[in-house]
């Protein structure tokens, strides 16, 4: 099966995975003082500054996503940010019982997310965007 210039599949890709991170970033902000407990708590350096950081990353890179602009860059930026934030916030093997099966959960999601990103990283965001509609045509 051949790839279709244009199809509409990476556009309701873009619309399925921008959520998770502009909600997540949203969260952040308007919980900020709980987020705050949980950057202490993973020893994060400046926690107030890499909470604001942290939203934005989600914020900007997911809706650099949802519209396809700059997908590529935002998809390689939200990728490298889930590295650390999966192995720092979700370190199931530290934990068990209840703890434990939602830490795995949440790992698992975040590996599955990168997925995605990754394709989008090496795709594009496909005909249905910014992106797009900003490439030279041939």
């Amino acid at each position: 099966m051949s790839n279709s210039s244009g199809s509409v599949v990476p556009l309701i890709g873009r619309i399925l995975i921008s959520p998770v991170f502009i909600l997540s970033g949203i969260y952040k902000i308007t919980a900020f003082s709980t987020m705050m407990g949980y950057a202490a708590a993973a020893h994060l350096p400046l926690p107030k500054v890499s909470l604001v950081c942290a939203a934005a990353i989600e914020i900007l890179g997911g809706l650099a996503i949802l519209t396809g602009f700059h997908t590529k860059l935002a998809a390689w930026i939200l990728f490298l940010f889930l590295i650390p934030t999966t192995f720092l916030f979700h370190n199931f093997w530290t934990m068990q019982g209840a703890d434990f099966q939602n830490n795995v959960s949440h790992f698992e999601k975040n590996v599955a997310i990168m997925g995605g990103l990754l394709i989008l990283a090496a795709f594009g965001a496909g005909a249905y965007s910014i992106d797009s509609s900003r490439a030279p045509k041939s």
